[in-house]
């Protein structure tokens, strides 16, 4: 095994954003989505968390295995920036998404996959409620 294989670290970082949506799968009638999401189907809104989590080797000065502020500043340009106090249906980043927690965090990996170095980003977690966690870690996964 090779050092990096040895040596690499994941690092998990946490964000927080608020947003309204309404569930709702345009190829149905409205009153087909209000019987598939019952309550969802109206506009509401939560508190989600995201997690992100990359995986890199501490480089040997710094001793880190991540840049944090270019992580930072890469998922707010990408993803909290359109998401943050919005109507997630009208975010660029979700065009044409359901957006369930699933969807959410398939939408949210295709995002920063394309805008994180390639091979960093190992797991996106979608937190919508106390009792409901999405996590997607790509199709290779």
């Amino acid at each position: 095994m090779d050092r990096d294989a040895r040596w690499r670290v994941e690092l998990t970082r946490v964000y927080h954003f608020s947003a309204a949506h309404c569930l709702a799968n345009p190829a149905l009638s409205a009153d087909d989505n209000a019987a598939m999401y019952g309550p969802c189907a109206r506009p509401h809104g939560h508190n989600y968390y995201l997690e992100v989590t990359v995986a890199g080797v501490p480089d040997r000065v710094t001793g880190f295995a991540a840049d944090l502020g270019a992580l930072d500043e890469t998922v707010a340009r990408s993803l909290l920036d359109q998401v943050d106090h919005h109507r997630l249906e009208e975010a660029p980043a979700l065009a044409g998404v359901i957006t369930t927690g699933e969807g959410l965090a398939r939408a949210f990996w295709r995002v920063l996959s394309g805008a994180l170095p390639a091979g960093l980003l190992r797991r996106v977690v979608v937190q919508e409620t106390a009792k409901n966690r999405f996590e997607y870690c790509g199709e290779e996964a």
